[in-house]
């Protein structure tokens, strides 16, 4: 099994990239063995879902990395980092990195872990209560969709074609 797992926050502006790319994701995947879920900011959720024994992960975030609003970018995260990371969690937000911190220090097997990332236009505290995504982000949805689709394409033939 595949876990497409989008977070972010739908009151922070841009922070609900991952939100956004799930919901629609959810329309245009359509494999067995394939579960795309929006996690929103629930970060324990998420811990325990690492925990089913997914052969592959794909998180959807934003990430700032300084770079155009709209930007896209695929990052393998450093397993071996994961166990540095603080492990803890907050109620009511979501650093993937921690997430995956705990999920590991309660047992889950990270196989294989691909962050896909838009950079954000309207990111912080400073646009809590702002809804909806900055036009150069919206943009980006649409884009997304096919490279997550890819990506969960190249999984199948990293982990093995029975997969799907």
């Amino acid at each position: 099994m595949i876990l497409v797992a989008g977070i972010g926050n739908i009151f922070l502006g841009d922070d609900a990239f991952g939100s956004e790319v799930a919901r629609r994701l959810a329309t245009h995947v359509h494999h067995p063995n394939v579960r795309v879920v929006d996690f929103g900011i629930r970060g324990l959720d998420l811990t325990y879902a690492l925990l089913d024994g997914y052969e592959a992960t794909i998180i959807i975030d934003t990430v700032a990395q300084g770079g155009q609003p709209g930007t896209l970018y695929v990052i393998e995260p450093q397993l071996d980092d994961f166990d540095q990371a603080a492990a803890a969690i907050e109620a009511h937000s979501m650093d993937p990195v921690r997430v995956l911190a705990v999920a590991r220090s309660m047992g889950a097997e990270l196989k294989l872990v691909r962050l896909v990332g838009c950079e954000p236009e309207t990111f912080g505290p400073e646009n809590e209560g702002q809804m909806g995504l900055s036009p150069r982000v919206a943009a980006a949805v649409d884009q997304v969709i096919g490279l997550v689709e890819d990506l969960i394409t190249q999984c199948v033939l990293e982990v093995g074609s029975g997969l799907l």
